[in-house]
């Protein structure tokens, strides 16, 4: 049967409390009920609670996307699994396996790091015009994501952690405990693959999971709500200062393409107005700083790399982009 067109479970079963936290994110998100949702499955809990969740709402288009990243040896079985959870469910699936080890040695990136850009660019292959990307994201995902984030000394960005929604990327399932997930599924006897390189402590993630997390929780109970509070809070700074930003740069851009630098801004200011003028990939916090001093100092005539083939010039205190 089509999960689209079944009929909704019981409100008091597992599987309707999933429905209800999937039903809840969405709607945070203004993601329509006839929308397409293209559902990135791993074969884990929290991704088996998106698939079983959505599915049990009943409201959406659903297709199921699993990428195997050929790491571990039984990878194919997480495969299979999730094509023959998509099929119990009537639901299409598309499998595709990538070597995530070759890309982080050909693209100089982490393991971790070229396993998320693989699934995001095999997301974006699958989904149709029109159709959003959903992933299985928590509010435990996003404590660990800001406590990282501060441990490698990041700015307000960093600390705001994971957004619900960006781009065709959503995430219903952001305001939701991990542990709780779990445990629905196995009050519905929902089956689930564990990733046993979740426990390896050579990723810095794990480590925050395994150690540093229950450690708060035990200094203070709630830290992982408390955590994610914060970084919507900081999200929301964030923002705001975006659009001080943008007014800023608007102000000073000149009609040759420079941005007038006579009266600097504050610091803190500047450094955002700079980052939006340069645009993605933003330049490094070191590269910013130097250009900040050039567009400050006294000298002129000054050249800055500013990463990814952009060069940034200062002559009489006015800051070019090339």
């Amino acid at each position: 049967m089509d999960a689209r067109h079944a009929n909704p479970p019981s409100a008091t079963t597992p599987s309707a409390q999933l429905a209800a936290a999937v039903e809840r994110g969405a709607a945070a998100l203004g993601i329509p009920d006839d929308a397409t949702l293209v559902l990135a499955v791993s074969g884990g809990p929290d991704s088996m609670a998106l698939l079983h969740g959505a599915a049990a709402a009943g409201r959406w288009d659903l297709v199921i996307a699993h990428l195997d990243h050929g790491l571990r040896p039984d990878s194919a079985d997480d495969a299979r699994f999730v094509a023959d959870a998509a099929a119990a469910l009537g639901l299409p699936c598309e499998v595709r396996r990538t070597d995530v080890g070759a890309l982080a040695r050909d693209e100089g990136r982490s393991i971790e790091d070229a396993g998320r850009e693989a699934r995001y660019r095999f997301l974006a292959d699958v989904a149709p015009d029109g159709a959003l990307a959903a992933t299985a994201h928590t509010l435990d995902d996003d404590a660990e994501t800001v406590l990282l984030n501060l441990l490698r000394g990041s700015g307000l960005a960093g600390v705001a952690g994971i957004p619900g929604r960006r781009g065709r990327i959503v995430r219903p399932l952001l305001g939701e405990r991990r542990s709780r997930l779990r445990e629905l599924l196995d009050a519905a006897g929902l089956a689930y693959r564990i990733d046993p390189s979740n426990a390896d402590p050579g990723f810095g993630r794990n480590r925050v999971r395994a150690e540093l997390l229950p450690l708060l929780e035990g200094l203070r109970p709630g830290a992982v709500e408390r955590i994610a509070r914060f970084s919507r809070l900081a999200a929301e700074d964030d923002a705001l200062l975006d659009e001080l930003a943008a007014t800023e740069l608007a102000r000073r851009l000149a009609p040759d393409g420079t941005i007038a630098w006579r009266d600097p801004p504050s610091r803190a200011l500047g450094r955002r107005v700079l980052r939006l003028a340069a645009g993605d990939p933003a330049p490094s916090a070191e590269r910013i700083e130097a250009l900040l001093d050039a567009a400050e100092g006294d000298r002129g005539g000054v050249r800055i790399e500013l990463g990814g083939g952009r060069v940034a010039s200062v002559r009489e205190r006015r800051i070019g982009l090339e």
